[in-house]
């Protein structure tokens, strides 16, 4: 495949935008990519890739399991055929490394498989069956539920993760599988790489000869895009992975419509690491350089970037301060994904220092317009007292809290926001500080990590990727693994219906050998 032209992918094919012309950023040097220019969608364009999406719904959710899976199989194999192209341009608007963005291209590819694999299996569809009792006082009639897709999705790009939360990543891979059209809004930190997987997308969908309304491609330099997508009737959710305000934004928008719907948001979590005292006894020099490595870990920028870390005053919290204060002084300037981003993480990061109960520990290199890494000191009372130290600052930095005692930890902790992860550093003597501890942390993580770091999160049945609102705009959600895709399914009974009439999970006989809970009891499987 060639570059990217700048088009917008609707209907099937690519039509040149005709709003505001904009160009992608190289993310290293700050200057505009020349080639080519890329012109933003007008309403008119909304419109028609929402209606198509719409007019696709019914044939698309009707596809049998088998195509579907097929589809999400062939935009991986699409995605990977696209090769080096699409590594290159990635490098350049996002500056991002080789290596990371080789990982991630696998990570996608390999989420759109399991999502396949999900809807080859049919556990997705949830089935559960109560015959009918007649004889009993009052009867019951014969009920049969499952799952059925909510309708056309709105996903919008991710900054920080071009390919696995973007045009074919979690959201988009989630809402395919569940049977919803999908209309993308690409990040515009990266729109060439966008248009080169939605390119692929859109060729699988072409291949697979469903209605070219399954899939679009939109973009623009700013937000009217976005807002006439979460208003447009026709779209029945919202997967959104970003900042804080503009989640909320579109959340706002989304209740004020005259039939409102689920924005599933990905917003803010600084995903605090209680440090306790056995490990800091065992291996606090050690915990310290991996702690550093995980904060600066890609300049910072990952979801689950550890931003706050809790120990309790003494000999071990300090030792573990000075280990990490050296790693930290080590660590190169960063390139950001975005100039934006990175007046935002400097602004945090001096907003911090400038505040009278916080210490600046130590800062990494500095260079021009790169990220200095940093770390900050504070005493728990403070953070209790002015809750805006524990805001998420976007990058490498971390701020450590120190607790006074276990109960100012304990404290400290009830007093934080929801959070997509909480991770405890603990040895076998810690166990019982522990103990106290997970039900505080249950109340406001998705995930707990036991000495680990939250960085990296598994693509798989089992993660949660999601937490307390403002980790996510809802916080019964995952926008990755299996579970994500109950995000845009709504649960559906038929009662007393002819079974000749009902989808084929649902009639005598499994004819098409789904998992089942049948009168309360796992149904045995039905060979396929």
């Amino acid at each position: 495949m060639s570059g990217p032209t700048g088009e917008l992918l609707i209907d099937g094919g690519a039509r040149r935008g005709r709003g505001e012309a904009f160009h992608a950023i190289d993310a290293a040097t700050g200057a505009a990519i020349a080639e080519p220019v890329f012109h933003g969608a007008l309403p008119a364009d909304v419109d028609a890739a929402c209606a198509l999406a719409d007019a696709a719904f019914d044939t698309y959710r009707a596809l049998a399991a088998s195509r579907r899976a097929d589809l999400l199989d062939d935009i991986a194999a699409r995605i990977e055929a696209l090769g080096d192209a699409l590594i290159v341009r990635a490098m350049a608007e996002t500056g991002l490394p080789r290596a990371r963005l080789e990982g991630e291209r696998a990570r996608t590819a390999n989420q759109l498989r399991m999502f396949a694999a999900l809807v080859r299996g049919g556990d997705a569809l949830d089935v559960r069956i109560e015959p009918a009792l007649p004889e009993r006082q009052p009867p019951r009639g014969d009920l049969r539920f499952l799952r059925i897709g909510v309708g056309p999705v709105a996903v919008f790009g991710a900054s920080n993760f071009p390919l696995a939360f973007s045009v074919a990543g979690g959201d988009a891979a989630a809402a395919l599988a569940a049977g919803c059209p999908v209309v993308v809004k690409a990040h515009p930190a990266h729109p060439g790489t966008s248009e080169l997987v939605g390119r692929a997308v859109q060729a699988a969908v072409r291949a697979a000869a469903l209605p070219a309304g399954v899939f679009a491609l939109l973009a623009d330099a700013g937000h009217d895009v976005g807002r006439a997508l979460v208003a447009h009737p026709a779209i029945r959710a919202v997967g959104f992975t970003g900042s804080r305000a503009g989640g909320l934004a579109l959340a706002a928008l989304a209740a004020a419509r005259p039939v409102p719907i689920p924005v599933y948001a990905e917003m803010s979590s600084v995903n605090p690491n209680l440090l306790l005292p056995g490990a800091l006894a065992a291996r606090g020099e050690a915990l310290a350089r991996e702690f550093v490595a995980s904060v600066t870990l890609g300049c910072g920028q990952f979801c689950t970037n550890p931003g706050l870390a809790l120990g309790i005053a003494g000999a071990g919290f300090d030792a573990f301060v000075d280990a990490a204060a050296r790693a930290l002084r080590d660590v190169p300037a960063g390139v950001m994904l975005s100039a934006g981003i990175l007046r935002a993480y400097d602004a945090g990061v001096a907003r911090l220092a400038r505040h009278p109960a916080v210490d600046v520990v130590a800062r990494g290199a500095a260079a021009g317009d790169r990220a200095q890494a940093a770390l900050l000191r504070v005493r728990a009372r403070d953070l209790m007292a002015d809750a805006t130290l524990a805001d998420e600052v976007f990058g490498p930095s971390s701020v450590l809290v120190e607790c006074a005692s276990a109960d100012e930890m304990r404290d400290a902790m009830r007093r934080l926001e929801g959070q997509l992860t909480v991770t405890l550093h603990l040895s076998a003597d810690d166990r019982e500080l522990a103990r106290t501890l997970l039900p505080i942390v249950e109340r406001r993580a998705g995930r707990i990590l036991a000495n680990g770091f939250p960085t990296g999160v598994e693509v798989c049945d089992a993660i949660v990727h999601g937490g307390p609102f403002p980790a996510t705009s809802d916080g019964r959600s995952t926008s990755v693994g299996t579970a994500a895709i109950e995000r845009f399914q709504r649960p559906i009974c038929y009662q007393n219906v002819d079974d000749a009439l009902l989808p084929g999970a649902l009639r005598d006989g499994n004819p098409l050998a789904v998992p089942r809970r049948v009168g309360g009891r796992r149904e045995a499987a039905a060979p396929r």
